[in-house]
């Protein structure tokens, strides 16, 4: 016998899952939460599975099975809004929801790019980040909260498939009162800064990636602090306070603290970071999700051609 729910119950679903709040998801759907709660409890019984794991004043946690929907439910509702429309003869326009990851440290200077990009392609999409650590996109991908991720290619494991967009070398950085920052267009040897004090950016992967590099080379970094902000290690190196390597290269120089970074070419031949554009292997893309692909796509060129979706 065909089960019963609703097109509207998979929407409330969807939001909910997204939110992990029944307050706030009934307050974002413009309902009452005791509608809300009742429309989720009814589709858990149609579909024969707890979809939610209710955790005292923690919200809410997808269980296996509501995992499994939430990948489903996505193309469904895409699907029908798309019926819809074509019956209406309306111009075939993608709608909805779209949440996408991005790793933390390249949000502020990538994320308003690509978000200025989709809407104006668009329009009618609302496309929302999920700021984290890469261990963080990675479970929220394995979870069905986020479809795809922006992030480095660090730590994937097979469960998951990636398109390369761009390799970005690493580079040193110091202040400008540093004796090196004098001559920035002369490529610098890592070595030379074994002796100085190192910021190092503490996050789990970049933290393995960067001290890497100095194993390779036989070197042991005096590291002086360790730091969670990519931005907190360009104001540190800016003050004085050390060194540091990083991979991508902002616009400007100045920092937070008021003070001024200069990026220094490495001579070294140092393995890249690769940006990619990550999803979960086998989990059903949706058009939205193809859009958001395609935008980065435009707006970082690869110089690989590596396309794994």
């Amino acid at each position: 016998m065909a089960k019963s729910f609703t097109l509207v119950q998979l929407k409330y679903f969807t939001v909910v899952a997204r939110l992990e709040n029944m307050r706030a998801a009934a307050f974002e759907l413009d309902v009452t939460q005791s509608t809300l709660s009742a429309a989720i409890h009814k589709l858990e019984r149609e579909v024969g599975a707890k979809l939610f794991h209710r955790r005292s004043n923690r919200g809410l946690r997808l269980t296996a099975e509501g995992r499994r929907l939430l990948m489903g439910a996505r193309t469904v509702l895409e699907d029908a809004d798309q019926l819809y429309r074509s019956v209406r003869a309306e111009r075939e326009e993608l709608a909805g929801d779209l949440v996408a990851g991005i790793f933390s440290p390249i949000a502020p200077f990538l994320a308003p790019r690509i978000l200025t990009a989709f809407q104006h392609q668009h329009p009618a999409i609302r496309l929302s980040f999920l700021e984290a650590d890469q261990e963080t996109l990675m479970r929220s991908l394995a979870e069905g909260t986020c479809e795809t991720a922006l992030m480095y290619d660090l730590g994937l494991s097979t469960s998951y498939e990636y398109r390369v967009l761009r390799r970005v070398p690493p580079h040193l950085l110091v202040s400008e009162n540093h004796p090196r920052a004098r001559h920035p267009d002369v490529p610098v040897h890592l070595r030379e800064f074994e002796d100085e004090p190192f910021v190092l950016l503490d996050l789990k992967h970049s933290r393995e990636y960067y001290l890497d590099i100095f194993k390779r080379l036989g070197l042991r970094p005096r590291i002086r602090h360790l730091v969670s902000g990519y931005e907190t290690v360009r104001s540190y190196v800016s003050m004085g306070h050390g060194y540091s390597l990083l991979n991508w290269r902002l616009a400007g120089d100045v920092t937070y603290a008021g003070g001024r970074v200069v990026p220094l070419e490495l001579a070294d031949q140092l393995a890249p970071i690769e940006l990619v554009l990550v999803r979960l292997r086998g989990a059903r893309t949706t058009r939205k999700s193809i859009a958001f692909q395609e935008i980065c796509s435009t707006l970082h060129s690869a110089d690989s051609g590596s396309t794994l979706f």
